[in-house]
């Protein structure tokens, strides 16, 4: 686990001289805007252009490089909005690595409560637009699948499925009946033990993925429109089903967003315990890497894992008949 060693004061201190050095301009303000599983972020005001900027540092090591890749790949690749890079700081003593990008106006469309109460018609016309642009980044694809800066598997299971029996090993160690997870590792082995009925159908397309796609990472302006993605996270050439387990997070029902994508955009049979699974171990993922443990997001993947396994057994009874 890879964590921060400086404190917030420290790192807003950092960020500030490290801005003011790059652009030679005074920084008039910092203000420290919030942080997910891997990173701490913060917002810069400048006295002239470019007038505000934002300065993340990344828990983990490698990650500002593999972040700023992804960055500037879906820049170049999409017509969508994302932050552009203006320069990026190795690891220095107690401060990790970290970057400085370009800010975007509005906020996450998940801190717009007013959003929860748009008439259905405006909801859809969201959530069309959200789909259409996260179909358009899935366009992009590759003769293999691996890190979007090199992938090199000829299947896509060949790269997931050592990644996902790592973290399942790893999740056994740490989800125990001492610290109250043994109910995480219970879902994780009922679907591991399935894992090649429920990835029976082989992925023919590398697809790039942003990787993090929740309502936290969707910017929206005032008037609800979108501005902008930021923060891929492991993005790679992957199964484009990946992507949408996150449209179910958070607030994502609210909008329809999973089942909107799966109405406009062929997807697998097995799409719905396939995304369950992918959800559960990305969740675990950050609990193993980062320490984070949210049981509002965490509980709902168990939950769906179960649902999803039922109603694949569901599904081979009605074969069977």
């Amino acid at each position: 686990m890879d964590l921060l060693i400086a404190n917030k004061k420290e790192l807003a201190s950092y960020a500030k001289k490290t801005v003011e050095e790059h652009f030679s301009l005074n920084v008039s303000s910092v203000k420290y805007i919030g942080g997910g599983s891997f990173g701490k972020v913060f917002k810069l005001k400048l006295d002239c252009e470019p007038y505000t900027v934002i300065y993340k540092f990344c828990k983990k090591e490698g990650m500002a490089r593999s972040e700023t890749y992804a960055l500037k790949f879906f820049s170049e690749n999409t017509s969508i909005r994302f932050p552009k890079v203006f320069f990026v700081r190795a690891q220095e003593g107690n401060y990790p690595d970290g970057y400085c990008m370009e800010y975007i106006q509005g906020k996450p469309a998940f801190m717009n409560f007013d959003m929860l109460a748009w008439p259905l018609r405006k909801k859809y016309d969201f959530s069309y637009q959200v789909t259409d642009m996260l179909y358009a980044m899935h366009h992009n694809t590759a003769e293999k699948f691996g890190p979007l800066e090199n992938p090199t598997y000829d299947k896509w299971l060949d790269y997931y499925y050592p990644w996902a029996k790592d973290i399942y090993e790893k999740a056994a160690k740490i989800c125990t009946k001492a610290n109250g997870k043994r109910y995480i590792f219970d879902a994780m082995q009922a679907a591991f033990d399935r894992f090649d009925e429920i990835f029976s159908e082989e992925v023919t397309t590398p697809s790039a993925i942003h990787g993090d796609l929740n309502l936290l990472n969707i910017m929206v302006g005032r008037k609800g429109n979108i501005t902008g993605f930021i923060d891929p996270l492991n993005s790679m050439y992957a199964d484009r089903e990946y992507d949408l387990f996150q449209l179910n997070n958070l607030t994502g029902p609210v909008f329809g967003l999973y089942e909107l994508y799966k109405q406009k955009f062929e997807v697998s049979e097995k799409c719905d315990v396939k995304t369950a699974f992918y959800g559960l171990w990305n969740e675990v993922y950050c609990l193993i890497s980062a320490g984070t443990f949210y049981k509002f997001i965490m509980n709902p993947l168990v939950k769906n894992m179960y649902i999803q396994l039922i109603k694949l057994d569901q599904k081979k009874q009605s074969l069977i008949r």
